[in-house]
């Protein structure tokens, strides 16, 4: 009887060899050892690499890791496995190249909680549909045309009011930048803009910027890997309060537009989208993706998106004309020299590419969303000699793009001559990826690019930009905020009037 209590040493490696072939078949199912997959550090069990991994700046370490790994190599996220695309030729390829296999989106727990339908955490019929009729009515209602400049440049005006009461003393441009950037997508969605003292935009501004900070914490990237454990984190119950309170301000807008509605003359996209469905009803059709979950979805993510990467581009633009005053010093000559007195319109850019190449350079060096917005696979593919399969999600890294040392004379630093030829003319780069690329890019981004030069050659145009009195130049910290996109950590600059601009 005691014999079946003693293990033999054969036994026991028996148990040991069974057991953890149990826990790579729990945790690592996919595995596959016929199959060249993507190599990548050994992982744990239950932890994957999260321990290899730093989650304040998850996208610095996958950076280092692809130089010991190459540009397409493996992850753990817990049990989670994810391939990692970096380099420019890598992300290109797979982004435009292999657009189908990796053109679905990822829908992460968070990305439930952020939005239900709509555009960014979409896939199927739905999302092109949704993408298609949103594309099409923004450049109905101006995005990257005369109608767009228009509003710009009027909300130029009131950005500049604010900026002028401060009579040159210390103060921090985030909300301001942040409000006068959301009215622009505000005026093409809704079809006006909101007052600086409106308490129910800039709450609706303040929360959706406050969740794209949270995205990127640490307790919330656990609650995707382990939702089961970390679903009641404080970051993740303040974003949930954050997603409801926006939904529900949103479908009060959406609401007194619906009350005034006149199919035959829209005033911004929600008019078109609500003329569309009732079009769609009136046929008798109950079923379609035109309904109203899907219209709050995607104005949630037009709104989020349309003010946070430019909002933040812009003050780290500023930011760094502060820190480094000789090249504020080109710029502002540039303008002087063609511009003059008289409001920068979007046809200088031309003719301004020192100031041109400043906006290009601040977007590459600051590289504000270093990783796309996770892929999926929708189908096995083989990628550079890999086996990847279906289902298995992707990370294009664009820190890896932007950064890359076989594009970049000097990737890590701050140099507009990037995007400058030796003749000082304006030069396109392939590998300026700021907006992704495929079926998946931004489809702001000819909004963006317009409001960037236009706000920051304006505000320039008006403002020397300096820090606070007693800090040096070199001070001026450059080190990124913990987020989904990469903030400036928080600051105060000087703003002071240009000589000819003074009121």
């Amino acid at each position: 009887m005691e014999s079946l209590f003693l293990q033999s040493p054969s036994t026991t490696i028996l148990l040991g060899t069974v057991g953890i072939l149990l826990v790579l078949y729990v945790f690592f199912p996919n595995f596959d050892h016929q199959r060249k997959e993507p190599p990548g550090p050994r992982p744990l069990p239950v932890f994957g690499n999260l321990l290899q991994l730093n989650l304040k700046s998850l996208h610095s370490t996958l950076f280092e890791l692809s130089k010991n790994y190459g540009s397409v190599f493996t992850v753990y996220f817990g049990p989670q496995k994810v391939i990692i695309l970096a380099g420019y030729k890598t992300v290109k390829q797979a982004l435009v190249n292999y657009a189908l296999e990796f053109g679905e989106r990822q829908v992460s727990p968070l990305g439930n909680d952020l939005s239900g339908k709509g555009i960014l955490f979409a896939n199927g019929e739905s999302w092109k549909e949704m993408r298609r009729f949103a594309l099409s009515n923004l450049r109905d209602f101006g995005m990257g045309k005369k109608a767009a400049e228009e509003k710009i440049i009027e909300e130029i005006q009131y950005l500049n009011e604010v900026f002028e009461r401060h009579e040159g003393k210390p103060f921090s441009a985030t909300q301001s930048i942040n409000y006068a950037v959301s009215n622009i997508i505000s005026s093409i969605v809704y079809g006006s803009r909101f007052d600086y003292s409106d308490a129910d935009f800039t709450c609706m501004v303040d929360r959706a910027n406050d969740n794209i900070r949270l995205s990127g914490s640490p307790s919330i990237q656990l609650y995707n890997i382990y939702p089961w454990i970390f679903q009641f984190v404080s970051n993740r119950m303040r974003l949930k309060k954050n997603v409801a309170e926006n939904r529900k301000q949103i479908k009060q807008l959406i609401g007194r537009l619906q009350e005034t509605l006149n199919a035959q003359m829209c005033r911004g996209f929600v008019d078109s989208f609500l003329a569309h469905k009732q079009k769609i009803e009136n046929l008798g059709i109950t079923e379609s993706f035109y309904n109203m979950e899907n219209l709050v979805s995607t104005v949630s993510n037009l709104f989020a998106a349309g003010t946070d990467t430019t909002g933040t581009t812009l003050r780290w633009a500023l930011l760094l004309m502060a820190k480094y005053p000789q090249i504020q010093d080109q710029v502002q000559a540039e303008l002087s020299r063609v511009v003059g007195n008289r409001q920068v319109q979007a046809q200088d850019r031309m003719n301004l590419p020192f100031s041109d190449a400043v906006v290009h350079e601040t977007q590459r060096f600051t590289n504000i969303l270093p990783t796309s917005i996770p892929h999926i696979t929708s189908a096995d593919v083989t990628f550079q000699g890999y086996f990847i399969r279906k289902g298995t999600p992707v990370f294009p890294l664009l820190t890896s793009v932007l950064w890359d040392e076989s594009e970049w004379e000097t990737p890590r630093t701050f140099s507009p001559a990037h995007f400058l030829d030796k003749d000082g003319k304006f030069v396109k780069r392939d590998a300026f990826m700021p907006f992704s690329a495929g079926q998946r890019a931004c489809p702001g981004e000819s909004l963006a690019k317009m409001e960037l030069f236009l706000f920051f050659t304006s505000l320039l145009q008006r403002f020397r930009f300096t820090p606070p009195p007693g800090v040096p130049e070199e001070e001026l910290d450059l080190t990124p905020a913990v987020g989904f996109t990469l903030n400036p950590t928080p600051h105060e600059l000087c703003a002071v009037s240009r000589e000819g601009f003074e009121n």
